[in-house]
């Protein structure tokens, strides 16, 4: 959530006329994130976001938006996008796609504890059932084939040890992509980008997932691996911390229950949930965008949390 494209109020004065939420009253920059221009806009009738998409394309976003729409017809709590007066939630906006979704109360938890863990692995289990019937199928644009394109872009920039890494992961994912255990995963859309920054809490309840942009159809384990890569390590070492892992599986689990080729496959996807946003990390940092307020995350996060699954197992799928 960098800004790539600015918005002042003035550009904005007759073009919310189209939506049923009165005069904009205020608008601030989000500086977190990296992909799509997002405000914090106020109008007369409360706060909403607003999002200029940078990358995807007006014939990739039904796909985010009405998935979003569609979870929170499902008693998911996301933000749910608004319609103008003939019913559309894909706009444009200084010749760019652009929506406005209602904003979720609360906060980011920053510092994560079991009971949080909990409630995210509930919420994400309840979101990939509730995606089951979505009719619209895109694949995760950074899944396998991304990586597999965009490793020869940063193997420029690496030392020699980084780069063996890089491809000798690269070569074990592409492997494992092909046994049956994986093939064998179960599928639909996942949100695959479920940071902590991503997620809101008042207290300890869990009050919305957000930022659906990087959503895909692809496995449900890799979103789960996704996830407790973030909210389940410590953020120095990127080690796990075994009672947030616990929490946050058991709690999936016990709204639906992991699959046998789930289990086989739980070692080597946080593998690739690791691989995945480090490469996505080198990419953003070494191919660098022009963006007011941009800083771009460190690739070493991730090298060090690959490097951890590498070592060390992870607690196992609840049963």
């Amino acid at each position: 959530m960098a800004v790539f494209t600015p918005v002042s109020i003035d550009d904005l004065q007759h073009w919310i006329e189209q939506f049923p939420l009165g005069r904009v009253m205020r608008i601030d920059g989000i500086a977190s994130g990296i992909e799509n221009s997002n405000f914090f806009l106020t109008t007369e009738t409360g706060e909403y976001v607003l999002t200029i998409f940078e990358n995807l394309s007006f014939a990739q976003l039904p796909f985010y938006l009405h998935l979003m729409r569609h979870l929170a017809e499902r008693g998911v709590s996301v933000p749910a996008p608004i319609a103008n007066a003939t019913g559309e939630i894909i706009h444009t906006l200084h010749g760019k796609p652009a929506c406005i979704v209602t904003k979720l109360a609360g906060k980011s938890q920053m510092a994560p504890q079991p009971v949080h863990c909990a409630a995210v692995g509930t919420m994400l289990a309840k979101m990939h059932l509730a995606a089951q019937d979505f009719p619209i199928r895109q694949p995760n644009l950074r899944g396998l084939d991304w990586w597999r394109a965009t490793t020869p872009l940063v193997l420029p920039h690496l030392s020699a040890e980084r780069a063996t890494l890089l491809q000798a992961e690269l070569a074990f994912q592409s492997a494992q992509a092909a046994t049956d255990h994986v093939r064998a995963l179960p599928q639909g859309p996942i949100h695959a980008d479920l940071f902590r920054n991503n997620v809101m809490f008042d207290g300890a309840k869990l009050t919305g997932f957000f930022d659906f942009y990087f959503a895909g159809c692809d496995t449900w384990l890799f979103d789960v691996a996704v996830t407790i890569n973030d909210w389940c390590i410590d953020l120095q070492t990127g080690a796990l911390d075994t009672a947030r892992v616990r929490a946050l599986v058991d709690a999936y689990g016990a709204v639906r229950l992991f699959t046998p080729a789930e289990h086989a496959a739980w070692q080597p996807m946080l593998r690739a949930a690791a691989l995945r946003f480090w490469l996505s990390r080198l990419y953003d940092f070494h191919q660098p965008r022009d963006a007011e307020m941009l800083t771009p995350h460190d690739p070493t996060h991730f090298e060090r949390i690959l490097r951890q699954r590498l070592l060390h197992a992870a607690p196992a799928l609840a049963t």
